[in-house]
Protein backbone atom coordinates (compact mmCIF):
# COMPACT_ATOMS: atom_id res chain seq x y z
CA UNK A 1 0.00 0.00 0.00
CA UNK A 2 1.37 3.28 -1.07
CA UNK A 3 0.72 6.26 1.11
CA UNK A 4 -0.70 9.30 -0.78
CA UNK A 5 -1.98 12.37 -0.69
CA UNK A 6 -4.96 11.65 1.26
CA UNK A 7 -3.10 10.10 4.33
CA UNK A 8 -1.06 13.07 4.80
CA UNK A 9 -4.10 15.34 4.57
CA UNK A 10 -6.06 12.98 6.67
CA UNK A 11 -3.48 12.97 9.30
CA UNK A 12 -3.24 16.97 8.93
CA UNK A 13 -7.11 16.90 9.52
CA UNK A 14 -6.77 15.48 12.38
CA UNK A 15 -4.15 17.33 13.66
CA UNK A 16 -6.08 20.31 13.23
CA UNK A 17 -8.97 19.01 14.91
CA UNK A 18 -7.49 17.92 17.69
CA UNK A 19 -5.94 21.44 18.02
CA UNK A 20 -9.41 23.19 17.52
CA UNK A 21 -10.29 20.59 19.81
CA UNK A 22 -7.83 22.02 22.61
CA UNK A 23 -8.57 25.44 21.99
CA UNK A 24 -12.35 25.08 22.83
CA UNK A 25 -11.79 22.64 25.92
CA UNK A 26 -9.50 24.16 27.50
CA UNK A 27 -9.66 27.77 28.88
CA UNK A 28 -7.88 27.73 31.73
CA UNK A 29 -4.23 26.97 31.09
CA UNK A 30 -2.63 29.84 28.92
CA UNK A 31 0.38 26.60 28.10
CA UNK A 32 -2.11 24.17 26.66
CA UNK A 33 -3.32 26.93 24.52
CA UNK A 34 -0.29 27.76 23.20
CA UNK A 35 0.49 23.88 22.30
CA UNK A 36 -2.97 23.82 20.26
CA UNK A 37 -1.98 26.76 18.37
CA UNK A 38 1.13 25.58 17.82
CA UNK A 39 -0.51 21.56 17.18
CA UNK A 40 -2.98 23.64 14.11
CA UNK A 41 0.35 25.08 12.33
CA UNK A 42 1.60 21.65 12.19
CA UNK A 43 -1.35 20.07 10.71
CA UNK A 44 -0.86 23.05 8.13
CA UNK A 45 2.61 22.62 7.55
CA UNK A 46 1.91 18.93 6.99
CA UNK A 47 -0.62 20.02 4.35
CA UNK A 48 1.54 22.20 2.61
CA UNK A 49 4.57 19.87 2.12
CA UNK A 50 1.76 17.18 1.01
CA UNK A 51 0.56 19.07 -1.66
CA UNK A 52 3.61 20.68 -2.59
CA UNK A 53 5.03 17.00 -2.53
CA UNK A 54 1.63 16.45 -5.12
CA UNK A 55 2.46 19.08 -7.09
CA UNK A 56 6.02 18.97 -7.60
CA UNK A 57 6.19 22.60 -6.38
CA UNK A 58 8.75 23.72 -3.59
CA UNK A 59 6.62 26.74 -3.04
CA UNK A 60 4.52 24.62 -0.51
CA UNK A 61 7.88 23.55 1.33
CA UNK A 62 9.29 27.09 1.48
CA UNK A 63 6.07 28.78 2.72
CA UNK A 64 6.42 25.38 5.75
CA UNK A 65 9.73 27.29 6.72
CA UNK A 66 8.61 30.64 7.03
CA UNK A 67 5.63 29.46 8.92
CA UNK A 68 7.72 26.92 11.34
CA UNK A 69 10.27 30.56 11.90
CA UNK A 70 6.99 32.77 12.84
CA UNK A 71 5.83 29.75 15.21
CA UNK A 72 8.79 29.65 17.09
CA UNK A 73 9.22 32.57 17.75
CA UNK A 74 5.44 32.86 18.54
CA UNK A 75 6.12 30.20 21.51
CA UNK A 76 9.16 31.99 22.18
CA UNK A 77 7.77 35.04 23.32
CA UNK A 78 4.90 33.75 24.11
CA UNK A 79 6.34 31.70 26.87
CA UNK A 80 8.48 34.86 27.98
CA UNK A 81 5.35 36.86 28.17
CA UNK A 82 3.86 33.81 30.89
CA UNK A 83 7.00 33.91 32.59
CA UNK A 84 6.88 37.49 33.43
CA UNK A 85 3.61 37.06 34.03
CA UNK A 86 3.90 34.49 36.64
CA UNK A 87 6.43 36.20 38.39
CA UNK A 88 3.74 39.50 38.40
CA UNK A 89 0.71 37.49 39.74
CA UNK A 90 1.90 33.92 40.61
CA UNK A 91 -0.91 32.89 38.38
CA UNK A 92 -1.21 31.92 34.80
CA UNK A 93 -4.63 31.40 34.81
CA UNK A 94 -6.51 32.94 31.90
CA UNK A 95 -9.74 34.32 33.95
CA UNK A 96 -6.79 36.71 35.69
CA UNK A 97 -5.18 37.81 32.53
CA UNK A 98 -7.97 40.00 31.58
CA UNK A 99 -7.24 41.72 35.20
CA UNK A 100 -3.66 43.28 32.98
CA UNK A 101 -3.55 46.81 32.33
CA UNK A 102 -1.68 49.04 29.65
Amino acid sequence: MEIGLTHYLTVGAILFGLGAFGILMNRRNVIVLLMAIELMLLAVNINLVAFSVFLNDLTGQVFTLFILTVAAAEAAIGLAILVVYFRNRGTIAVEDINMMKG
